[in-house]
């Protein structure tokens, strides 16, 4: 299904039936990296799996900003009148969980996270090298957005006032300390490092992630 918002369209699958469920993937990818994920939730929720701006069946503005991402989220829970939703980001989407949760703090009623960032410098310096020389070959948006941005504020985190679950590999992109710092400033958060895991292993077609999420929401309830 396809919705237009913020003067973007963005594209989105509904499955399921009960408690609104939002997913968002992370950079590069689209909400197909998800499937387990959304066969699994969709027994318990109403899961709407969304292409973020410049992603999959979505449009391509000329610019990418994770604040007009997390601002096209706050326009489609209200579009759709989504009533107390759970939000699941993964990566560039937990990026835009983090900045809806803390502007937008009445959106939500749960915030799920996977791999997120606070700013460029704290994905470790193997692939932040990287990134920069396919930037400086290729010139994508995509790259761009990684090498520049977010940069959210411990007062940010500090905006966020609804459970949280804060996620990452053992063997994560994100440095360690910066995911622990995400969970030490939200006052509600729910700090799991998960054994043996990368970046993506434990959530891409995966179903290893559903386990951990309703762990944490079998708990917060």
């Amino acid at each position: 299904m396809y919705i237009q918002l913020n003067g973007q369209i963005l594209y989105y699958e509904k499955t399921g039936e009960g408690q609104p469920f939002i997913l968002v993937h992370g950079n590069g990818g689209t909400h197909e990296v998800f499937d387990v994920l959304i066969s699994q939730l969709s027994e318990h929720y109403t899961v709407y799996a969304i292409d973020s701006r410049g992603h999959g069946l979505s449009a391509t503005p000329k610019e990418l900003h994770y604040q007009d991402m997390a601002d096209d989220m706050a326009a489609f829970i209200d579009a759709l009148e989504l009533e107390h939703p759970l939000f699941y980001g993964f990566s560039d989407g937990a990026i835009v969980g983090l900045l809806l949760a803390s502007m937008y703090p009445n959106k939500l009623d749960k915030l799920m996270i996977s791999g997120a960032n606070l700013t460029p410098k704290d994905i470790k310096g193997s692939l932040y090298r990287h990134l920069k020389r396919e930037y400086k070959k290729s010139h994508q948006e995509l790259h761009r957005l990684m090498l520049e941005e977010p940069f959210i504020t411990e007062e940010d985190l500090h905006d966020i006032t609804i459970p949280t679950l804060v996620l990452a590999g053992e063997k994560d992109l994100v440095k360690k300390k910066v995911t622990q710092k995400i969970a030490q400033h939200i006052e509600h958060a729910t700090l799991v490092i998960v054994p043996g895991e990368d970046h993506g292993s434990y959530v891409e077609h995966s179903a290893k992630l559903y386990p951990l999420l309703m762990e944490f929401l079998n708990k917060n309830k």
